[in-house]
């Protein structure tokens, strides 16, 4: 009989063990694909802000490619002069008269594309102070840039070329 006592006794710790055991006492999440992840990796569109008119913009923008005419105007008439005088440069001596008047006349291409470069920089801030301002791009303003770095650009390359005819110091 004792033994059957003690028989029950660990059987019914056996059945309160197990039975705590098999009570679900943690929620697990499922392994399921979650709603976010069905939407897959594929960036969403975002919608391109327009720029509103703006008539005192337009105005600069208008003035200022008049200051770009004028430079490249200038430019394309003193380089002519300029690659004049480097031809008769090319045979003189480093500090003879022709030399010097290279020279005189590269240092003036210079100042044209110092005003070009400064133009550049005048609508690169004009399009900064507009993003600090969070207005979007304006269309005709960077197109004017464009065309203003493209002429410093070729400026530039023009007086390397002509630079590189004449002999160096």
């Amino acid at each position: 009989m004792k033994h059957a006592a003690s028989l029950r006794h660990v059987s019914l710790a056996l059945v309160l063990a197990t039975g705590a055991c098999s009570q679900d006492r943690t929620s697990y999440p499922s392994l399921g694909a979650r709603p976010i992840e069905k939407l897959g990796f594929a960036e969403p569109a975002v919608k391109a802000a327009v720029a509103a008119p703006d008539p005192a913009l337009d105005a600069e923008i208008a003035t200022l490619s008049g200051k770009l005419d004028a430079i490249a105007t200038g430019f394309a008439r003193d380089a002519a002069k300029a690659e004049t005088l480097a031809r008769t440069a090319r045979g003189a001596a480093v500090g003879s008269e022709p030399w010097i008047a290279a020279q005189t006349a590269l240092a003036g291409l210079d100042d044209w594309r110092a005003q070009s470069s400064s133009l550049v920089t005048d609508m690169e801030s004009r399009a900064t102070d507009r993003a600090a301002t969070l207005q979007p791009d304006y269309p005709a303003l960077a197109t004017i840039r464009n065309k203003a770095q493209a002429e410093a650009d070729r400026q530039g390359a023009t007086i390397a070329r002509i630079q590189a005819s004449i002999p160096s110091a």
